[in-house]
């Protein structure tokens, strides 16, 4: 069981000011066992996707590599790249199009789980 607020790798997107603000908490408090093992966990996350993201401050998207098929789907949907009004016989293999996407991000681990972040 994890504490309320905590930042974990089983989230499917993950906003680094999020991060930013649980790591600024964690900084400010006594921590006990599971705080300290979060802050360091987080704080090697953190420093890793910094370092591959322009947009860091100002909220870089971290998306877990196992979810990143449905992300790259919405986000095309909503950037309306992709009509919403496609005919029905009409597929689009969304697994190769997050491929296509997927050479704009690069790849951090989280306690054993790859994010991805542009």
């Amino acid at each position: 069981m994890t504490k309320r607020g905590a930042i974990t790798n089983l989230e499917n997107i993950i906003d680094s000011r999020d991060i930013i603000a649980r790591l600024e908490y964690l900084e400010r408090i006594e921590r006990d066992d599971e705080e300290e093992e979060e802050f360091k966990l987080l704080s090697a996350f953190a420093k890793e996707a910094e370092d591959c993201s322009e947009d860091w401050l100002s909220g870089a998207i971290l998306i877990r590599e196992d979810h990143f098929t449905e992300y790259a789907q919405q986000l095309l949907e909503d950037c309306c790249e992709i009509p919403r009004d496609l005919p029905n016989y009409i597929v689009i293999d969304w697994e190769s199009t997050a491929q296509n996407i997927r050479v704009d991000y690069s790849e951090i681990d989280f306690s054993g789980k790859t994010y991805l972040v542009r």
